[in-house]
């Protein structure tokens, strides 16, 4: 194989921060097309695998929270489940490499999951955990991004 003409570990970084930053545009946008959706899938999964190469544990949380809320938004809830569940298990195997809002990110991914899979116990409880996640994070930025993300979701 020919040797790159370009830094790898830079555009492994360019492409998994660009592709997160066009997918949280696409998922608070929502109403995708079919098309839409499967190229948001695409994409979120990619972006994870450029996380995989250049990023840390909690690049890779945030990458599965939103392959889940990609899963999410296009109406399979199974596999936005499964990520949603290894993001939280990311974040609770290392919880001090994450900050107070990936808590609220981690909690809702899981409650959209199990609305999507019938579990409305389950949805409730991790809609709760959100909430209160969310009303905990100290940073107003990060407070506001989160509340506005959670208020749209909830309709």
């Amino acid at each position: 194989m020919a040797k790159p003409t370009f830094d790898t570990t830079t555009a492994h970084r360019w492409f998994a921060a660009e592709l997160n930053n066009r997918l949280w545009a696409a998922l608070e946008a929502g109403h995708w097309s079919a098309d839409e959706a499967e190229q948001n899938i695409h994409a979120a999964h990619a972006s994870c695998y450029h996380w995989l190469q250049v990023g840390t544990i909690s690049h890779h949380a945030r990458a599965e929270c939103l392959v889940a809320n990609v899963y999410a938004a296009a109406g399979y809830g199974e596999s936005a489940l499964r990520h949603a569940l290894r993001c939280q298990q990311l974040i609770e195997d290392s919880p001090y490499a994450f900050e107070d809002w990936d808590f609220a990110f981690a909690y809702d991914a899981l409650a959209r999951a199990y609305t999507l899979t019938g579990d409305a116990g389950e949805a409730d409880h991790y809609f709760q955990q959100a909430q209160a996640a969310g009303e905990a994070i100290v940073g107003e930025e990060e407070k506001e991004l989160f509340q506005r993300w959670f208020a749209v979701r909830r309709k």
